[in-house]
């Protein structure tokens, strides 16, 4: 499920320039059964099936490095957001655990993690999505990635504001003229418009963000 996201566009540049490191790792490497197993039925009882604590430790016990900080993908992890990912681009090696199934062993929550995080309110398939969707949030903020670094800082959410409208050339389409003060070539002014309409957008879309 990664090698496609992973090795596409901005991340794929960002890999090929040293800018990114980024290894996947299979659990089933630190099994010593010969199936292989990553899993087995919870105690009491219940669907699904849960992953083992067994492989997860010893994995993590042998990738981590002093400074790792070890993130687990789970829907009652904290929500993740900007800031969130502006904190982990601060970090000097992520190690992320996806879950499948039913999810983990409790005492990989307890034991193992240093963070837990959730990308919304929804069930998915398994933890790659989810992590896929950090890395790409986190990998964009490291100095280089975007080429632009101003890129990163007039997007949604990185002022607690939703973005303001963009607008390109032609200047009228179909009747649809772009706001005069974007032409005006007074920065100020275009500046203060952007503000307001950041504002109004979040107060109309997301007001939970004000």
């Amino acid at each position: 499920m990664f090698a496609g996201p992973l090795d596409e566009s901005i991340i794929k540049r960002a890999r090929s320039a040293g800018l990114l490191d980024l290894t996947l790792y299979q659990l089933r490497d630190w099994t010593h059964d010969r199936h292989k197993t990553v899993d087995d039925r919870p105690f009491g009882g219940g669907p699904g099936m849960l992953l083992k604590p067994e492989p997860i430790f010893a994995a993590v016990e042998s990738l981590a490095r002093e400074n790792t900080r070890v993130i687990l993908l789970s829907p009652s992890g904290r929500k993740f957001d900007q800031s969130i990912a502006h904190e982990l681009a601060q970090q000097e090696h992520l190690l992320f655990l996806t879950g499948h199934y039913e999810g983990f062993d409790e005492r990989i929550r307890e034991s193992l993690a240093d963070d837990e995080l959730s990308i919304g309110d929804y069930v998915l398939t398994n933890g790659a999505l989810p992590a896929m969707v950090v890395i790409d949030a986190v990998a964009r903020l490291l100095p280089g990635v975007l080429g632009d670094n101003a890129s990163a800082v007039e997007e949604s959410f990185s002022h607690g504001l939703l973005e303001y409208p963009q607008y390109t050339r032609p200047a009228e389409f179909r009747g649809m003229k772009v706001p005069d003060v974007l032409v005006s070539g007074n920065h100020a002014e275009i500046a203060s418009w952007r503000l307001e309409q950041a504002k109004l957008r979040t107060k109309a879309r997301r007001p939970d963000l004000i």
